[in-house]
């Protein structure tokens, strides 16, 4: 059977643009202007737009026109992996708005007007500039108590904050207490460089300190990680008492903290951190990632004095500098106020996801942050996660299982959304059909 035309040319189109006869970036002509190049209608023009949109291959921004995407990256509002035959992805958090491009207009408009625009060409110091981390530093203090700039150092996001402390502060075969469940990123890193990860029971994303304490007297461990503040996968908050029982635990062991606070932004009103708890062994890891874009990879450690060095080394080996470029960006915002707007616009629509969440899988064991874009969704007792992820893929749907998060043999049968970056008005949808898959899928 015969296609219809309008697919035909989206095909055409689609070739080009795969084949990089159509280069990224490239502003494809109006839909008057493409109607009257290959003689079709206008509505079929703006049909045939539609379709490439559909595909990811293209993105209309208004008053702009209609511009090629590049294929090796998902679309900004949607979370669909390209690599996953255009699934929606639920296994990625990448929270978004509308407004966003238009941020980072502003931002590109400003440092284009500012003073010595060529020192963002050359080589920067490998702690970052000095005026930025006292801006990053300065910015901190509510949260975190007074923060050197000294003893804070700019990373090119949080992930490689992680793996600079991995391979700055740490020897292959150490070891490093966690959650049972822990960000997928940090095993990543330690399993790059040879860290063994020992899992130390809790409740809920919240450590037991007796448990930890237990640990550390039957092996040799050099540090805890710990998300302490909205914990991912779980959303959990530990509780003060709690934060001050670990510190008595590390001090008593000479336990190295790791806290990751990827998401703590996301916490009105948190107990003081661990930084503030106990400085002169807290590494602190911080991202703009989730709070601005997770294109704009910058993040930030804070650090006690004598692993300043080491941690440079670190920084020096992996990238060098932070790129200035965004940096510059980012402390932009921060002085302006575009990054607490930024924060308190994805506290508000995370808080409206996780209520439609609640509102249709409520009656599902859910774990999750009332602010946060991701979920955990515990499956009853002789059911598998496996099984329910093949159905969703079935559905269009990718979502992941309990395995990248456990440290332990045993995994736990769970699953695993993050919704932060699929559009409003398809969510209600993608959480219906999630519901059915659970529903409906025999082990």
């Amino acid at each position: 059977m015969t296609k219809p035309r309008y697919l035909r040319l989206a095909d055409t189109l689609s070739a080009a643009i795969r084949e990089g006869r159509l280069a990224p970036g490239t502003k494809l002509p109006t839909h008057r202007a493409f109607a009257e190049q290959c003689n079709v209608a206008l509505a079929t023009a703006t049909r045939i737009y539609k379709e490439l949109e559909r595909r990811g291959e293209v993105i209309g921004e208004a008053g702009r026109g209609t511009f090629v995407r590049d294929p090796g990256l998902p679309p900004t509002l949607g979370v669909h992996q390209t690599e996953s035959d255009g699934l929606v992805d639920l296994v990625f958090n990448m929270p978004g708005d509308a407004g966003d491009a238009e941020i980072l207009r502003a931002g590109l408009r400003r440092l284009s007007s500012a003073g010595d625009l060529e020192a963002m060409l050359r080589y920067q110091p490998h702690g970052g500039r000095a005026h930025e981390r006292r801006i990053i530093a300065e910015s901190l203090t509510p949260a975190l108590g007074t923060v050197a700039p000294d003893n804070l150092l700019i990373t090119s996001g949080g992930q490689h904050g992680l793996a600079t402390i991995a391979f700055g502060l740490f020897d292959r075969g150490e070891a490093i207490a966690t959650d049972t469940l822990t960000y997928p990123g940090f095993k990543s890193v330690a399993a790059l460089q040879g860290l063994d990860l020992f899992p130390v029971e809790g409740a809920g994303g919240v450590m037991n300190p007796d448990a930890l304490d237990r640990q550390c007297r039957a092996r040799r461990l050099r540090a805890v990680y710990l998300m302490p503040t909205v914990h991912n996968p779980l959303g959990s908050v530990m509780d003060g008492a709690t934060r001050g029982r670990i510190v008595e635990v590390a001090r008593k062991h000479d336990l190295l903290i790791i806290e990751d606070a990827a998401y703590a932004f996301l916490e009105h009103d948190p107990p003081p951190s661990f930084l503030e708890r106990a400085p002169e062994r807290t590494i602190h890891v911080g991202s703009f990632s989730k709070s601005l874009a997770t294109g704009l990879r910058l993040g930030y450690l804070v650090a006690p004095p004598r692993h300043i060095h080491r941690l440079l080394e670190a920084i020096r080996a992996t990238t060098w500098n932070a790129p200035a470029l965004i940096s510059g960006l980012v402390t932009g915002w921060i002085e302006d106020g575009t990054l607490a707007g930024s924060e308190d616009s994805r506290r508000q629509d995370g808080a409206e996801r996780q209520r439609l969440c609640h509102a249709i899988l409520g009656d599902l064991t859910l774990t999750a942050h009332p602010n946060a874009g991701f979920a955990w969704v515990w499956l009853e007792k002789g059911r598998r996660a496996e099984p329910i992820v093949v159905a969703l893929k079935e559905r269009g749907i990718s979502a992941s299982g309990a395995e990248p998060f456990a440290t332990t043999t045993a995994v736990p049968q769970a699953l695993r959304l993050a919704f932060g970056g699929i559009p409003g008005a398809e969510l209600r949808g993608v959480f219906e059909t999630v519901r059915l898959a659970i529903e409906n899928t025999v082990d």
